[in-house]
């Protein structure tokens, strides 16, 4: 049963590098980057908000855009931010050098690669002399995938400190090479040999960032309730609602 909203807290929910809010056909949504995510959150009674963002720019620019977001749909409210994957790094940008601390309440971050992601490492050394002229080419900006890199990140890291008065929360994917799907194989490889567990793209250790909530049996994409063999009857979207209540 669908509840209205009570006076908890907005939520806003950012996605990652190449991802998007929701692909329409007409009135009709094809997909969604947080599938069964919101409407679980809306019937717990929860407001949600998905944010767009540019999906290959880099972590400055992509966070201007979360918070020209934020700033129009919840104008002069603080608000709850969920953030999958890069998502979360654009979080941390927005309210610690955008002045935003004072509009965020907390940031739950689901696959940040807070400490970069080796391969990305990997991708920028052995596939750069394809992609920066590819990336030209199509007028596609390649920022997002420098900004990934474990250089970048704990550069990040040293110049973009956590807010006093605002939460930080993480959480962490896990699963075995088994169990992922062949897109997977190569990135979870890489990573495992450099980092170790991971979600098939991002490591446990770089996933963890302030209050480390949880490891989830998941790959990068089951972190935001995307179905493979290993999220197999398993509702990740019920975990959002436990997330949440924990914060409000």
């Amino acid at each position: 049963m669908h509840m209205e909203p009570t006076c908890h807290a907005p939520i806003v929910l950012v996605h990652g590098l190449l991802g998007f809010d929701r692909i329409c056909l007409g009135k009709y949504e094809l997909k969604n980057y947080f599938p069964g995510i919101e409407a679980c959150l809306g019937s717990a009674g929860r407001q949600v908000r998905l944010a767009r963002l540019s999906r290959t720019r880099g972590v400055a620019a992509r966070a201007l855009e979360l918070r020209r977001f934020i700033r129009r749909e919840f104008p002069g409210q603080r608000v709850h931010v969920f953030a999958h994957s890069m998502g979360g790094l654009d979080a941390r940008y927005m309210i610690s050098k955008l002045d935003m601390a004072d509009h965020v309440l907390s940031l739950t971050t689901l696959g940040t690669p807070h400490r970069g992601c080796s391969f990305a490492d990997w991708g920028i050394r052995e596939l750069g002399w394809f992609l920066r002229p590819t990336l030209r080419l199509l007028n596609i900006s390649r920022d997002a995938f420098l900004d990934l890199t474990t250089d970048a990140c704990r550069r990040f890291n040293e110049e973009t400190p956590n807010a006093p008065g605002v939460r930080y929360r993480s959480i962490a994917g896990d699963c075995d090479r088994s169990a992922i799907g062949p897109f997977w194989q190569l990135s979870w490889n890489i990573v495992h040999d450099r980092e170790g567990p991971n979600d098939g793209v991002v490591s446990v250790n770089s996933a963890r960032h302030g209050e480390s909530l949880d490891v989830w049996r998941a790959d990068h994409m089951n972190l935001v309730n995307w179905s493979s063999r290993i999220s197999k009857g398993r509702d990740f979207a019920r975990k959002y609602v436990h997330l949440a209540n924990q914060i409000d």
